[in-house]
């Protein structure tokens, strides 16, 4: 447990070191996106002294690790608000959309990729491979627009940008920030099914994108196993093919499948950005984007910073869980 420590202490200390360094060698002065290009050169100097910027590197380090540890993640110019109230605003409508697109990616993706293997050969192995190379090659911008047009312009399936019908945006008051929670919370289930009209199509999206990943990395492994002596024993044996496939072969790889779904995960969550700009999703991607077009560096490695840190959660997360189903790992 204390290696275990250690080793998340030094990741993102390693994690703070590289968001500083990367607000210093940007080309963008975070004096000028607050003063502005006009401002006389005494109040660019007052207000460079005011953000630490006169200091050393190693001392404007020490207080940026002091002000990250504490919450502080500076004020975005953008917004005019500190940017950790922001990231509070903003990450839970990410991580509602990702959280309900890996749902989809792991429930279609894993079957989709076990069939693939079992039938190795096969027109249904080629079309699942077929689907897969889609996954990887078609833009993510295109793939939203296309949906737009289609199943909401055309179809009137699913519901249009942003998370619900404006005129019930801040109806529900925000207290997890992910409003399919929130509504449940407030026993407002015209919102609920508002909210999941909207977010089925932006998810979907996501979903599609991580099952391509989930396959075909699902289908690798279960060929190795399909491969191995022990599985042709089982058959021999005349154990049932449904037995020998679920039950022999997939229970091995479960283990790397959990790291495979982790990072799929991870990617979902600081890698939405077209997704997000597309449907209008009041998310981190979009916030992050905003951010980067008004050089607003305080919102950036704000976020940055936070996605770093999802990304070692769930490789930690994977880690423990990877101990869980292998004895072995202990």
């Amino acid at each position: 447990m204390l290696g275990f420590l250690v080793t998340l202490g030094v990741t993102f200390i390693g994690l703070l070191a590289i968001t500083f360094f990367i607000g210093r060698i940007v080309p963008i002065d975070p004096v000028l996106a607050v003063v502005g290009d006009r401002a006389p050169v005494a109040v660019y100097e007052r207000v460079r002294e005011e953000m630490g910027l006169d200091r050393p590197l190693a001392a404007q380090f020490v207080s940026y690790v002091g002000d990250v540890v504490t919450g502080n993640f500076g004020t975005a110019v953008s917004t005019g608000k500190p940017v950790i109230e922001d990231l509070a605003r903003v990450f839970p409508a990410t991580l509602e959309m990702a959280t309900l697109g890996i749902i989809l990616g792991v429930l279609i993706g894993v079957p989709l990729g076990v069939v693939a293997a079992s039938r190795r050969g096969s027109w249904l192995d080629q079309g699942i491979r077929v689907v897969g190379l889609l996954g990887y090659s078609v833009p993510a911008f295109w793939l939203g627009l296309v949906g737009l047009a289609v199943f909401y312009a055309k179809l009137k399936w699913v519901g249009g940008p942003g998370r619900v019908d404006i005129f019930y945006d801040g109806v529900v008051t925000p207290i997890t920030g992910l409003i399919l929670v929130d509504s449940i919370i407030a026993g407002d289930w015209e919102i609920f099914r508002n909210a999941v009209w909207h977010l089925i199509l932006p998810a979907s999206c996501l979903g599609f994108f991580s099952l391509a990943y989930i396959a075909r990395m699902t289908r690798s492994f279960m060929l190795d196993q399909l491969s191995q002596e022990y599985v042709t024993t089982a058959r021999v044996k005349g154990v049932p093919e449904r037995l020998v496939i679920w039950r022999h072969a997939f229970r091995p790889i479960r283990v790397p499948l959990i790291t495979v779904i982790g990072l799929s995960y991870a990617g979902l969550l600081e890698g939405s950005v077209m997704i997000e700009t597309i449907f209008s999703w009041p998310g981190i991607g979009n916030y992050l984007t905003v951010a980067l077009l008004n050089a607003d560096m305080a919102a950036v490695l704000g976020s940055t910073l936070v996605i770093g840190a999802v990304f070692i959660g769930i490789n930690k997360i994977s880690d423990v869980l990877y101990r869980v189903l292998d004895p072995r790992a202990r």
